[in-house]
């Protein structure tokens, strides 16, 4: 999916409008990482960016307290993330990546899902010569800011490809944002090198990159759409990366 279902994606939060059933699933990301690394996002990279991209959907301060609090409770439930692979209509390849506290519940919901929408589960490990995974990172673009002088310096740091681009606002103006690829393994590095340059990041993911992007009709296209948005009415499922163009 990556950069494909931006527009969809931004579409689909719209509608969500209280952000009642996004703010869960931000949540648990919050809660792994606080979990995993501590709840000192200045300590925590993993925290730290869960609530960059927390904050980026409006999440209020409360709920990423709450968030954090879980992981270090007394009754903190053990949530794991679990990427699953699949195959949709049309030759459409996906990853479906889930954060559970019931994985057995998770894969049996995915599996459903996906066999009465024209897919299947995959064998762990199918998918892995089909996808990249990426290291993103987001930032507005500023009128001081020398995009091929940062492209030098961040080289060094695991950069590989720097793009701008233009998101839509809800008043109907673009935003003019700047959009960073890298190696995995370097999410950290350039985490810190764009943090120390000043720069204020608005997103930041490891995403899985197709390597060979399907082309599909319109009419395919939507039918797969149909899949997709159902997969990510699933509370456990964070997002779904697909092949497509």
């Amino acid at each position: 999916m990556g950069r494909a279902f931006e527009y969809r994606k931004a579409a689909k939060l719209k509608r969500w409008g209280t952000m009642s059933r996004v703010f869960p699933k931000l949540g648990r990301i919050i809660t792994i990482a606080a979990k995993e690394g501590g709840p000192d996002p200045d300590m925590n990279p993993k925290l730290r960016t869960a609530i960059l991209n927390a904050k980026a959907q409006n999440m209020p301060k409360d709920n990423i307290e709450a968030a954090i609090k879980r992981a270090i409770g007394k009754e903190a439930a053990d949530i794991k993330e679990i990427a699953y692979e699949a195959k949709g209509p049309y030759g459409t390849l996906m990853y479906i990546e889930c954060a559970t506290d019931n994985p057995t519940r998770t894969v049996a919901n995915v599996k459903a899902t996906l066999v009465r929408n024209g897919g299947e589960l995959l064998t762990s490990g199918s998918l892995d010569f089909m996808f990249d995974r990426k290291a993103v990172f987001e930032f507005d673009k500023r009128d001081d800011l020398d995009l091929e002088e940062l492209e030098l310096e961040l080289i060094d740091y695991g950069l590989e490809e720097i793009e701008e681009d233009r998101i839509p606002r809800e008043n109907g103006e673009d935003r003019e944002i700047v959009r960073i690829y890298g190696e995995f393994k370097s999410f950290g590095e350039l985490n810190k090198a764009l943090e120390d340059r000043g720069i204020e990041i608005k997103k930041a993911q490891l995403q899985r990159i197709p390597n060979t992007p399907l082309e599909l009709s319109e009419e395919r296209m939507d039918e797969v759409s149909i899949l997709i948005d159902k997969l990510e009415d699933d509370d456990d499922v964070q997002v779904v990366y697909t092949n497509l163009a």
